[in-house]
């Protein structure tokens, strides 16, 4: 059972997945392999197949279920080290097969699962997740905890640990989203990182004790802030955090102009607040030095 760091709304091919699941409660895992078995007897499935859920509070229901190997299935083997190709094969073949001598609670490694994305090879396109998948590959990376799998995988689809000589530009959408990254926010300013801020965002974390500059929006020009194009043009940001807040014009506009300059500009963008949190804490938690470089056959 893998876990999806982002909520439900981002098609699962562009989600970030973890193995094995980090906040999912016993009781919803009792309830997942309950629905799994009846479905699984009901459809008579005697090969791999992938069912996903969607899991609030106690309440558990079934989204979809591919009568199919997915993407994660080789991702799950190879962190369980156990060959689910062979033994589902020897399965549908009636062939002698042994069943898995240990579990995701037997391990002590966690992987994860990144995508790649191509956003800067389609011009004028907005790089940000929804329903319809965009990701062009994914990253499978191992770690000898969830913030280290977590840095690995991230840094091998294109992101990097935030230089402090520069600043990380935080745009964090409706309240809801704002409240979400406010704990990440004060991470980064004892981590001893500057943070720029469009104006909203900048006003909520000075109420919230943490220290914040506030820069125009792209369609601005005021005198006290500077417009954050030109700070994106000058490579003035070593990340940046844009999450859309709603729909109107004037929010499409500018939320699209800071996110596809990042993107033009070469600066790692995090359009997901969930995704943010957790990257912010990995970085904030671990430097490139507490990584280790592990081939695959170290991890036991």
């Amino acid at each position: 059972i893998s876990e999806h760091i982002e909520y439900a709304g981002v098609h699962s091919g562009d989600a970030t997945m973890v193995f094995r699941a980090q906040n999912i409660r016993f009781a919803t895992i009792r309830q997942i392999k309950k629905i799994s078995r009846s479905i699984a007897k009901e459809l008579n499935i005697s090969g791999p197949f992938n069912i996903q859920f969607l899991a609030k509070g106690r309440e558990v229901k079934v989204i979809e279920c591919n009568l199919r190997a997915s993407r994660s299935f080789p991702f799950v083997s190879k962190v369980l080290k156990r060959n689910f190709i062979e033994t589902a094969t020897r399965i549908m073949l009636d062939a002698p097969y042994s069943m898995p001598d240990k579990s995701e609670f037997d391990i002590d490694r966690i992987g994860v699962k990144a995508s790649q994305f191509s956003f800067a090879r389609l011009q004028n396109a907005d790089p940000v997740l929804g329903v319809d998948m965009s990701s062009t590959g994914e990253v499978g990376c191992l770690g000898d905890d969830y913030n280290e799998a977590l840095l690995n995988a991230m840094l091998a689809t294109g992101y990097k640990i935030p230089s402090k000589d520069k600043g990380i530009m935080i745009s964090s959408g409706d309240v809801k989203e704002k409240v979400a990254l406010l704990d990440g926010a004060r991470m980064l300013q004892r981590a001893g990182y500057s943070l720029y801020a469009t104006c909203g965002t900048a006003r909520f974390l000075q109420d919230n004790g943490v220290e914040a500059t506030p820069v125009a929006w792209p369609d601005e020009n005021p005198k006290d802030n500077e417009n954050v194009m030109k700070m994106i043009a000058e490579h003035r940001f070593d990340l940046i955090i844009n999450i859309p807040k709603n729909r109107t014009k004037r929010e499409l506009t500018n939320g699209y102009h800071i996110r596809r300059g990042a993107i033009d500009h070469n600066i790692p963008l995090i359009t997901n607040s969930r995704l943010a949190s957790a990257f912010i804490e990995a970085i904030t938690e671990k430097s490139l030095q507490d990584i280790k470089i592990k081939s695959w056959q170290e991890y036991e």
